[in-house]
């Protein structure tokens, strides 16, 4: 029941490594977007709040093909990369991990907006009085308060990248070894006959993976809300 297959441990490996590098990719971007998000207010925020949670309500097919629109070998994005640095996205796993860093950029934006809402922006402006620049502030008040849903933002990016099926396969297809992840891996099983028993298992592990994920990011912002309490 237990026993994966080389193939099946290869889609788990490959899962692991488009959410780590999803994650870690989409990381400078949603704190940026969430610190924005939480401490100014210019005209059209309430735009680009909705952009940003775009990719939830979407349907995943939906950005997926936008993704391929771009970042194929036929759009702007992606013709120019492969013209001028030689780089391709489509179709690669590296596709994958810039669709899973869409997919879980919203999560991880909403856990650090709400984080850095809860820092006792007091505390900012004292140290702002005491003669502390905006990036002195940032690395000894901010982000240290706002670490624990930093932290939970991120497990839980990683947690939606770990499981992306509909953007992934969509940009990127279902190639053995490069692009097919887990939850392709489980979508290809289930096409093939007698595949329901390698399928189970790989769900199974896929639940465990992202209820973990889930609870430590719940932990985290059980944290968040104790400290602005």
């Amino acid at each position: 029941m237990f026993d994966f297959t080389p193939a099946e441990w290869e889609a788990v490996f490959l899962s692991l490594k488009v959410g780590l590098w999803g994650t870690l990719a989409s990381l400078p971007v949603g704190f940026l977007l969430a610190y924005v998000l939480a401490r100014l207010e210019f005209p059209l925020k309430s735009l680009v709040h909705g952009i940003v949670y775009l990719p939830l309500v979407l349907p995943p097919v939906v950005t997926g093909f936008f993704l391929l629109l771009l970042f194929g070998t036929r759009g702007p994005i992606g013709q120019f990369l492969q013209n001028v640095f030689g780089i391709t996205i489509a179709f690669k796993w590296t596709g994958a991990a810039l669709a899973a860093a869409i997919m879980g950029l919203p999560l991880m934006v909403r856990a650090m907006r709400l984080s850095i809402v809860a820092v006792d922006r007091r505390l900012e402006t004292a140290a702002r009085t005491l003669g502390a620049g905006w990036w002195r502030v940032l690395f000894t008040i901010t982000l240290p308060l706002a670490l624990p849903g930093i932290i939970a933002g991120a497990v839980l990016s990683f947690a939606k990248s770990f499981g992306e099926f509909g953007a992934t396969i969509t940009f990127v297809s279902n190639i053995p070894g490069e692009t097919r992840t887990l939850p392709i891996a489980i979508y290809s099983l289930l096409q093939s006959s007698g595949g329901e028993d390698a399928a189970l298992r790989l769900a199974g592990l896929s639940v465990v993976v992202s209820l973990v994920a889930v609870l430590g990011a719940e932990f985290m912002e059980r944290r968040i809300v104790a400290k602005s309490t």
